[in-house]
């Protein structure tokens, strides 16, 4: 019953979240669909010719954009679940108008006893524009061939797709889906049969720029119906809930440094199997409370 109530409630708090974010979306889509479009002027700004956009800073983009980064880390944590223990991450991004390609890898090991080595190569290429965010992402993990795409459980390259929206740097709220539609998805039923979950994973988001270089960000996510993030057995169910803090220092006009710290809990391990709110040395997948430190370099 107190489930039934729970999962209801996050439907209600993810549709809310949807339908005020869309507002301004439109706006928004309907002012660059103009481009030229104007809009209706505060008292303060009129003298100076300038037109003020509700919610929206937007800018379309134009030219060759790039960025990197790379930072080490003591635990891999990914959507509420432990995915490794020290590593080194690194991602670079290229795009043209609204259009990227965007690499990331991680290079780790898969806990503290360090036997063994697990890395990996995610692929995105999306569009973004408006504050919506739409991509494809590919994700290998050197556990097979780069083209294999069978359904095992566990095995096989994944592929999911992506939307997000931000509503804008002045409300940096925030919402995230994302559905796998291929490999790595699967469980056996009581038939014997492998069974495709179309695993997803919902998440609202929000960062609170701070002084001093700070920040504080914060994330709830959840998965709709049984998936990976349950390991195949619950349903819905609420799988993260994150709180980040991070400082940043500005070593150029095109380079910084950041250290952050990370907080993970995750509610659904921890109603499930109450002793994984222990600390689990070499057992760090039982875990439903994790931690992270990572310092980092970027390039912008």
């Amino acid at each position: 019953m107190m489930k039934g109530r729970i999962a209801s409630m996050l439907r209600k708090v993810f549709a809310l979240t949807l339908c005020v974010g869309a507002i301004p979306f439109l706006f928004n889509a309907h002012v660059y669909a103009g481009e030229e479009a104007e809009l209706p002027a505060t008292e303060e700004i009129a003298s100076t010719g300038k037109t003020r956009q509700w919610l929206d800073d937007y800018h379309k983009p134009i030219g060759l954009t790039y960025n990197a980064q790379a930072k080490i880390q003591t635990t891999y944590l990914w959507r509420g679940m432990y995915c490794g223990s020290a590593n080194i991450q690194a991602s670079a991004n290229v795009g043209y108008g609204g259009l990227y390609l965007d690499m990331w890898w991680n290079i780790g090991v898969e806990d503290w006893t360090f036997k063994d080595f697990e890395p990996e190569l995610d692929l995105s290429l999306g569009f973004s524009r408006w504050g919506l965010d739409v991509y494809l992402l590919y994700v290998h993990n050197f556990d097979c061939g780069f083209f294999d795409f069978n359904n095992y459980p566990d095995k096989g390259n994944r592929l999911e797709v992506n939307v997000k929206y931000i509503v804008s740097s002045k409300l940096p709220l925030g919402i995230h889906w994302g559905t796998r539609v291929s490999a790595a998805d699967g469980y056996v039923n009581s038939a014997g049969d492998t069974v495709r979950a179309w695993s997803s994973y919902a998440e609202i988001f929000y960062t609170q720029k701070l002084p001093y270089g700070l920040s504080l960000y914060g994330e709830i996510g959840m998965t709709p119906w049984k998936s990976r993030y349950t390991r195949f057995e619950g349903n819905c169910a609420l799988t993260n809930i994150t709180l980040r803090l991070r400082k940043d220092w500005s070593v150029t006009e095109h380079c910084g440094l950041m250290l952050m710290g990370q907080l993970t809990i995750n509610p659904y391990l921890a109603a499930t199997d109450k002793s994984s709110v222990e600390w689990h040395s070499f057992e760090p997948f039982n875990q439903s409370v994790n931690v992270n430190v990572g310092l980092g370099v970027y390039l912008k």
